[in-house]
């Protein structure tokens, strides 16, 4: 068994977490990454902006590493959703630029910092003073939550599933096992619900 350092641990479940969001972005077109496909408008390219926004503050604000981010500087008085989508202006270039300028900055305060490193979050109202281990697993832990919005959004968007390019994870892609799958699922839904 290899024992690995806990840090370098937590840097890489976020590293792979980053690398599946932008992965859904991947092969759509201007108007699926911006789309909203929930009743909250969750919007992939949104999904990107708003975590290069949690990764500026959280591994910026809250260690005293400032950055001069003009996207990251949102009015959420005046909008409280202002991270969560694109406007017309910013291009999709701009927010992935944006989101792996985020991962430099909070790559460079994971690398500098011990995981004992105390830091403040500003806009947390209690339990402001935390270390850099629990915001390492903050950060993964809303990396992966997101990850996981964008995989179902993707989904209903073309059907695209899985949790990387080169490893999908996924037990078939084959269609018809998919549907034959999805029809099980329903109709066991029904028994389950008295409905059938």
């Amino acid at each position: 068994m290899t024992v690995t350092d806990p840090k370098s641990d937590l840097h890489r479940y976020l590293r792979y977490a980053r690398e599946a969001m932008l992965w859904k972005l991947d092969g759509l077109s201007e108007y699926d990454v911006r789309r909203p496909m929930t009743p909250t408008g969750t919007n992939l390219l949104g999904l990107v902006k708003h975590l290069g926004t949690i990764e500026f503050g959280y591994f910026g604000d809250t260690f005293g590493r400032p950055y001069d981010e003009p996207i990251a500087q949102q009015d959420f008085e005046a909008d409280p959703t202002a991270d969560m989508w694109a406007t017309g202006e910013e291009s999709r270039a701009e927010i992935i630029g944006f989101y792996r300028r985020a991962w430099a900055h909070a790559d460079a305060t994971i690398d500098s910092l011990e995981l004992t490193a105390e830091g403040s979050v500003p806009w947390w109202t209690k339990d402001r003073v935390v270390t850099l281990h629990r915001i390492l697993v903050h950060v993964t832990a809303e990396t992966n939550r997101h990850a996981g919005h964008a995989d179902i959004v993707r989904e209903l968007i073309d059907g695209a599933a899985g949790l990387l390019a080169d490893n999908d994870n996924m037990p078939s892609s084959d269609q018809s096992w998919w549907q034959s799958y999805r029809s099980e699922l329903e109709d066991t839904a029904k028994r389950a619900a008295g409905l059938g």
